[in-house]
């Protein structure tokens, strides 16, 4: 129990560390996290510290669970890819996301970019999304999921005490984001910037809970870093507000003040429509998720039993 918390806290510190001991990954007021220069270098470190603790995870299993070679990739979740776990992991995550799904391909009608791939080339053009769609998924659930979460079978832990506490290290390794909005913030009050801290550790615990579930009950990380990526994209689903649709850029249009009444009646009855569209397959998506969370996890790959 005791090596394991020493790795915890290891893989941890070594993820977040380098970011601030170089001047290329070091934020500054005048630097911001989202600079290329940064993204870059940070990868590149990111990268190595990841590499590095694979090796200390796959040495461990290999001398203290005297794991075989084929044992130790099913635990890290490598193999077998399983495609159908993988496919299941994201459906279950769809599920869940049915409303800001709906308003992003219908109310914003973006489905046509989505089948000719426009948005995923806008998404990975730029080195913010490479960073937060794959450099961070993959990087952040090989390191909290694949690596820490076989080190805790080696413990008296349950599957189900593994699942709630090992997420704790992924949202504490993402606290160090409120000294960088401090630093690229100055003039931002205190209160403010806590309390943002606090939502994000919350919101990336719960990510962690859902991840780990994910992982122990699929046995599976492509899933899972798939999930991440797709989390990311689709960012908090809305949960309050009137829901609208894009207004397309273009040159003035005139019209009378009967034409304008009219028109400005026909759009806030139109996004009154949608607003309630959108409020029942949120609702409806949150019941379907609960409802298919053990279904669609289910695995003979499962790396333990839960519940």
């Amino acid at each position: 129990m005791g090596l394991v918390l020493i790795d915890q806290v290891a893989y941890t510190i070594i993820y977040v560390l380098p970011f601030y001991l170089s001047a290329t990954t070091r934020p500054s007021p005048t630097l911001s996290r989202d600079a290329p220069s940064v993204i870059r270098a940070r990868i590149r470190f990111v990268s190595i510290s990841v590499t590095l603790a694979t090796i200390a995870t796959i040495y461990v299993l290999a001398t203290r669970a005297n794991a075989s070679q084929l044992e130790i990739l099913r635990l890290l979740g490598w193999y077998p890819i399983g495609l159908v776990e993988v496919a299941k992991s994201l459906l279950l995550t769809a599920i869940l996301f049915a409303g800001p799904l709906f308003e992003r391909a219908v109310i914003e009608d973006r489905w046509k970019d989505w089948l000719r791939g426009q948005s995923l080339h806008e998404s990975l053009s730029s080195w913010i999304g490479w960073r937060n769609y794959v450099a961070g998924p993959v990087s952040e659930e090989i390191l909290f999921r694949s690596l820490l979460v076989p080190l805790h079978f080696l413990t008296p832990l349950s599957p189900t005490r593994i699942i709630l506490s090992t997420p704790l290290y992924f949202g504490i390794a993402h606290v160090h984001h409120f000294y960088e909005f401090v630093l690229t913030h100055p003039h931002t009050p205190l209160a403010p910037s806590i309390i943002r801290s606090l939502i994000q550790f919350s919101y990336t615990t719960i990510f962690g809970w859902y991840a780990t579930f994910l992982f122990v009950r699929t046995g599976n990380v492509i899933g899972v870093i798939l999930v991440h990526a797709f989390c990311n994209w689709a960012g908090l689903p809305r949960v309050w507000g009137r829901v609208e649709p894009r207004v397309a850029i273009g040159g003035p249009i005139t019209r009378g003040k009967e034409d304008n009444e009219s028109e400005e009646s026909r759009e806030r009855k139109g996004s009154w429509t949608w607003s309630i569209a959108y409020y029942m397959l949120l609702v409806a998506g949150a019941v379907g998720f609960q409802q298919s969370l053990w279904a669609f996890t289910h695995s003979s790959r499962a790396l333990a039993k839960v519940g």
